[in-house]
């Protein structure tokens, strides 16, 4: 049997819950990006094509 058997099965137990939810990091993201998104609109916005 292979000696890094029983560390996976450790590994694989002992998962905690992350100290910072990945909803919020989603969000946070998300707004971020929307924001950025916002703001290239509105500089580029009503200017023709050239």
């Amino acid at each position: 049997m292979s000696s890094i058997a029983p560390l996976v099965v450790l590994a694989s137990e002992s998962g905690e819950e992350p100290l910072i939810n990945v909803w919020v990091v989603g969000l946070i993201t998300f707004v971020i990006l929307i924001g950025l998104l916002a703001a290239v609109i509105s500089i580029g916005g009503g200017r023709d094509h050239s």
